[in-house]
């Protein structure tokens, strides 16, 4: 894999609030398995701007769970393209909490978190085939 072709370093990120329909545990705790999801999306569009097409998620190298996400957080997903191969992108992804819901102090209560609480880690390989690399990098 060339780490010096156009593309490495390529950055995406998105920003959501979790909702009640996003926790799936016990005070509103959201499943690690949505901030896959999210890093899913961010691979998507890394991939459509590099090669013009969707591409495919082939696996992950390694996940890590760092804090807990409830409803009513906002979320950063951020993937950046480490390494660009002749079909395989490798990415790295982190999700961080920027702002925290804080129902004890009232239902509508939240506050902007500085420093932001990385709350997962993961790197992984897409594979975007030959014949659909439209803007081959």
């Amino acid at each position: 894999m060339s780490e010096s072709r156009p593309g490495v370093g390529l950055k995406v990120m998105l920003r959501l609030r979790m909702g009640t329909h996003d926790a799936h545990y016990g005070g509103d705790l959201v499943d690690g398995a949505r901030m896959l999801a999210l890093f899913g999306d961010v691979a998507t569009e890394l991939l459509i701007r590099l090669d013009g097409d969707e591409g495919l998620f082939r696996a992950y190298d390694a996940v890590e769970f760092l804090a807990p996400v409830y409803a009513g957080d906002y979320i950063e997903a951020e993937g950046t393209i480490t390494q660009i191969g002749n079909t395989s992108r490798k990415m790295t992804f982190e999700a961080r909490k920027v702002i925290r819901s804080q129902p004890s102090v009232s239902p509508s209560a939240a506050e902007v978190l500085e420093p932001q609480i990385v709350v997962c880690r993961a790197s992984g390989t897409c594979v975007t085939p030959k014949d659909k690399q439209r803007r081959p990098a």
